[in-house]
C-alpha cells in the first residue's frame, strides 16, 4: 500500500504538554484562586480544577464544532464555582488570556520532531498538522518555533468549523493532500480525539503516549484502541516505512 499522507496533531504530539502543566500552570491556577479571593490547599485546587476540566470535556466531545476560548472559560467558570467562587466575565478573560500566554512561551517541540517532518516529506509523502486549537493560538505557536518551513499544510478546527473526533476536520485536511483516507496514517496523543476520529474515516493511526501529562478529553468517553503505539516521535519513520512495504494497511 503506497502511503500519500501523514498527519500530526500538534499539542500533545508534536509537542508535549509536560512542558505546559505542573510547575508552569500551578502559579497560573493559584493567581486564579488569589483574584477569587480563595485559599485552598494546592492539592485540593488542582483536584478541583481537573473535575471541572473533565466535566467541561465531557459535555464538548459529542460537540461537531466550538471555539477553544468557550471551551477553555468554561472551565475556568467550573473551576471558580469548585472553589466556591462566582467568577466574572473579566476573570474569565484574563485567565484566557494567561494561559494562552503560558502554552505560547513554555511549549517546545519533541526532540527530533522537525527532523521526522523533514525525513516524511523527503520520502515524498504530504506532512499535515491537524489541530483542535483556535487561529489566535495556533498562528502564533507555528511562527515562534517556525514550524511552517517544516508542513505542506496545517489545519485548525477554527478554520475547518470542525473539532475531532468530527469527520469534518479531517475531510478538510484530506482535501489540502488530495489524499483517500485509507492511505494515510494520523498521529495523535489522545484516544478520544485523534484516534477515534481518524479510525472512523478509515485512517491508520498511531497513539504518542506520554507519561506524567494529561490528554484533553481523557475519560470523556468515545476512545479508540489504536494500530499502534508509540513513546517516541523517532519512532514514526521507522513504522511509516514498514507500513509502506505491506500490501494493505492494517
Amino acid at each position: 500500500m503506497k502511503l500519500q499522507a501523514v498527519f500530526f496533531d500538534f499539542g500533545g504530539t508534536l509537542f508535549s504538554y509536560r512542558e505546559v502543566q505542573g510547575r508552569a500552570f500551578a502559579p497560573l491556577l493559584f493567581e486564579g484562586l488569589a483574584r477569587l479571593e480563595v485559599e485552598l490547599e494546592p492539592r485540593a485546587a488542582v483536584r478541583a480544577y481537573r473535575r471541572a476540566s473533565a466535566a467541561t470535556f465531557q459535555d464538548y466531545i459529542a460537540k461537531p464544532y466550538y471555539l477553544h476560548r468557550d471551551l477553555f472559560e468554561e472551565i475556568f467558570r467550573r473551576f471558580a464555582r469548585e472553589v466556591g467562587a462566582q467568577p466574572s466575565a473579566e476573570y474569565l478573560s484574563w485567565f484566557y488570556a494567561a494561559q494562552r500566554r503560558m502554552v505560547y512561551e513554555g511549549f517546545a517541540l519533541r526532540p527530533g520532531c522537525v527532523e521526522v517532518l523533514s525525513a516524511l516529506r523527503g520520502a515524498g509523502l504530504h506532512v499535515g498538522l491537524v489541530s483542535n486549537i483556535d487561529d489566535d493560538y495556533l498562528g502564533p505557536m507555528l511562527e515562534r518555533v517556525a514550524l511552517q518551513a517544516h508542513l505542506d499544510a496545517w489545519t485548525s478546527s477554527e478554520e475547518a468549523r470542525s473539532c475531532k473526533p468530527d469527520s469534518g476536520i479531517y475531510h478538510h485536511a484530506l482535501a489540502k493532500a488530495s489524499a483517500e483516507p485509507e492511505r494515510c496514517v494520523f498521529v495523535g496523543d489522545s484516544p478520544e480525539h485523534d484516534i477515534a476520529g481518524a479510525r472512523r474515516l478509515g485512517m491508520h493511526t498511531v497513539l504518542i503516549s506520554d507519561a506524567g501529562a494529561d490528554t484533553p478529553a481523557l475519560g470523556a468517553g468515545g476512545a479508540a484502541e489504536p494500530h499502534h503505539q508509540i513513546a517516541d516521535l523517532r519512532e514514526i519513520p521507522d513504522l511509516v516505512q514498514r507500513l509502506t512495504a505491506e500490501p494493505t494497511l492494517r
